[in-house]
Formats: C-alpha cells, sequence, structure tokens
C-alpha cells in the first residue's frame, strides 16, 4: 500500500513548497493539485474557449496528463485565476479528483497538495497537514514572489486577490477548503520554511514509524 502525506491550505500558505520538499526527503512522488485545474483552464485559454462551460472544461480536463504538468507555464496569474473559476464546477472536479487518486496509488506513495486532499481526494492518508498563514502574511509573500520574478503588482491589490481566492475556496458547495478532522494544523505565519519542514518532518516520521 503506498504512502499517502495530505496537504492542504490556502494560497501562498507555503504548503507547495513543503509539498516539494517533504516528497523529495521521503523518495516519494508530487503532485500539486492546483496545476491539474490550472491545466484544464490553459486549455481553454489556449484555444480561446469560454471559461463558464462545464462541458467543455470537463472535456478538457479528461485529457490533462498528470505527467505533464509544466509548473512555470501554469504558474501565469490569468491561468490561476482561471482555474479558481473553474474549481467550482463539481463535475471538473470528479474527473481531476479520480486523476488525482489514481497518481496518488502509484508506488511507493505520493505527497499530494492542494484544497482538499485530506477531506475528498485521499481521506485515508496516512499524513495531513492544514498548513495556513494569515492572509497579510500570505499576500506579502506572494507579492515578493511576483516582484522577484520581475513582476508588476501592489500589496493591497494582492491581499485583495488572496482574500477573494479564499472566499471562493472556502464558501463553494462542492469540496470546500476546510482541514480534515484528523489533520495536523501547521501555521506557518511567524516560521520560515526551516522552521515548517522540521515540524512536517517530525508528524511524517511519526507516522512512518507508527
Amino acid at each position: 500500500m503506498s504512502f499517502i502525506v495530505a496537504i492542504d491550505g490556502p494560497a501562498a500558505s507555503g504548503k507547495g513548497t513543503l509539498a516539494r520538499r517533504l516528497a523529495a526527503h521521503y523518495g516519494l512522488n508530487h503532485l500539486d493539485t492546483g496545476l491539474t485545474y490550472r491545466a484544464v483552464a490553459q486549455a481553454l485559454l489556449q484555444v480561446g474557449l469560454p471559461l463558464d462551460n462545464e462541458a467543455l472544461a470537463v472535456a478538457a480536463a479528461e485529457h490533462v496528463d498528470l505527467a505533464r504538468l509544466d509548473r512555470a507555464a501554469l504558474s501565469e496569474h490569468g491561468v490561476g485565476e482561471a482555474a479558481s473559476r473553474l474549481a467550482v464546477m463539481p463535475a471538473v472536479r470528479r474527473v481531476l479528483v479520480d486523476k488525482q487518486r489514481q497518481f496518488a496509488r502509484r508506488a511507493p506513495g505520493a505527497v499530494l497538495d492542494g484544497r482538499d486532499i485530506g477531506t475528498v481526494v485521499c481521506p485515508d492518508a496516512a499524513v495531513k497537514l492544514y498548513v495556513t498563514a494569515t492572509p497579510e502574511v500570505r499576500a506579502r509573500r506572494r507579492h515578493d514572489e511576483i516582484i522577484a520574478s520581475g513582476g508588476a503588482a501592489t500589496y493591497d491589490a494582492v491581499l485583495a486577490d488572496i482574500r477573494r481566492r479564499d472566499e471562493r475556496d472556502m464558501g463553494r458547495a462542492d469540496s470546500p477548503l476546510r482541514p480534515a478532522a484528523d489533520a495536523h494544523l501547521i501555521d506557518t505565519s511567524t516560521m520560515d520554511i526551516e522552521t515548517a519542514f522540521r515540524t512536517a518532518l517530525a508528524i511524517v516520521d511519526k507516522a512512518r514509524a507508527g
């Protein structure tokens, strides 16, 4: 049976960096499930198809190849905005969740990060982490990332975007963002990545030993 670590949390909480480091440390496969929704969005945007047609979005989702997700190409802000609109569509979620579960079952196991991993995608995961931070801290991180990569943005605009994303993710009817009942909470508001990583390692090591 594959060893699965489920990591959930809001945008810019640090869950993606944590997931990649944990996967590398333990030799597990890694999937940023947010990229699967971004891939659907990109497929629609590239050919000028509307983002509000669920049937078209489902067709695009069925053709997403989880082995060929290009993080750099899918990280554009516009793709992320489009993806968050598609992520509220139940039929799209069903297709992608099935693909995500198949990925998680591959040996020797996987670290998946997203919004509904511990609650919906892998409710039987060996370890569930919920990584969060205050909206202000997350907005500062995202703003600094944008500036460092040569982009342009104001902190206030990024904060407003973070709050909108939170409201959409937590308020959707299908698979809302929330901690699983048995998830370990890691608040990274005052943590650097090393502290968060060591905190997560201790939780995962204990589960593996058990």
